[in-house]
């Protein structure tokens, strides 16, 4: 007869009831508040909220900067990673912790500074001025926070997979006579996808609702750099709770959808090494 196996934490009821009683709280009540505003209005102006000119016009503003900074972090987090990575130089460490500076530093500090750097008056966007291309105030002032705040998410996704990537099939690769671009497309690559995409998703997730970092260098110009979130913290300041709140529903939405896809890739490519193995 089998011992009985002892656990260091209590058994599963209890478990789950703490999981759930601390999910609740932290997440799932919150959000049901969104439901339950929103809930105020009635259908036909529940889309009238939400297709107002304005509000469709940051909405746009806000999805189409998110999507460019992801793929842009894409791009920067995977070369970043395969530096730390694949190459040993002086000032490493320091490199590698500097990644993470956009999770500790508060959002406004960011916003402030990139401003004053990419203002027709600070150092980066000086010189671009000479040239009439202005950059704070724009879209592409907004794209630049969001890749700032974003990109560490791709480059901590993809780091772990390089890290524990067998070299040998490089090797191989290269003794069978393949460019290293080849290798790179045919052998590194389809490795990387999953957490290249995950990362992805995860800094458009965070870029969407990025509000502190952004407001600043925005601009917030109607029908031009207005992000979604500034129109929901104009709504509120105005106490317009439902109107505030269907906005937001409508950015927690997409939001899920992001989460929802990027798990759906973890959970598969989980199952393919499962596979494998």
């Amino acid at each position: 007869m089998s011992r009985k196996q002892k656990r260091v934490i209590p058994g599963f009821g209890v478990s789950m009831g703490v999981t759930i009683s601390i999910l609740s709280l932290v997440v799932l009540i919150p959000l049901a508040s969104l439901v339950v505003y929103s809930a105020q209005l009635g259908p036909k102006e529940f889309f009238t909220v939400i297709t107002r000119p304005r509000v469709l016009s940051s909405f746009w503003v806000s999805f189409i900067t998110a999507f460019i900074a992801s793929v842009i972090n894409a791009v920067m987090g995977t070369i970043i990673a395969w530096v730390l990575v694949r190459y040993t130089f002086p000032g490493k460490r320091i490199m590698d912790g500097i990644i993470e500076l956009p999770f500790a530093l508060p959002t406004a500090v960011a916003g402030i500074s990139l401003t004053s750097l990419m203002a027709d008056t600070g150092w980066v966007g000086s010189i671009f001025a000479k040239f009439g291309i202005k950059i704070a105030y724009t879209k592409t002032g907004i794209t630049l926070a969001l890749v700032f705040i974003g990109i560490p998410f791709v480059v901590r996704a993809v780091q772990p997979v390089l890290e524990k990537f067998d070299s040998t099939y490089e090797e191989a690769a290269s003794v069978l006579g393949a460019k290293r671009t080849t290798i790179f497309r045919k052998v590194i690559l389809p490795e990387l996808l999953p957490a290249l995409f995950t990362g992805a998703g995860l800094a458009f997730g965070r870029c969407l609702g990025e509000y502190g970092s952004v407001v600043f260098i925005a601009g917030n110009q109607p029908f031009k750099t207005e992000i979604t979130p500034l129109i929901i913290m104009s709504e509120l300041q105005e106490y317009d709770y439902p109107a505030a709140t269907s906005i937001a529903l409508v950015m927690l939405v997409f939001s899920f959808l992001t989460l929802f896809l990027v798990n759906l890739m973890q959970a598969r490519n989980a199952k393919i090494l499962g596979g494998k193995s």
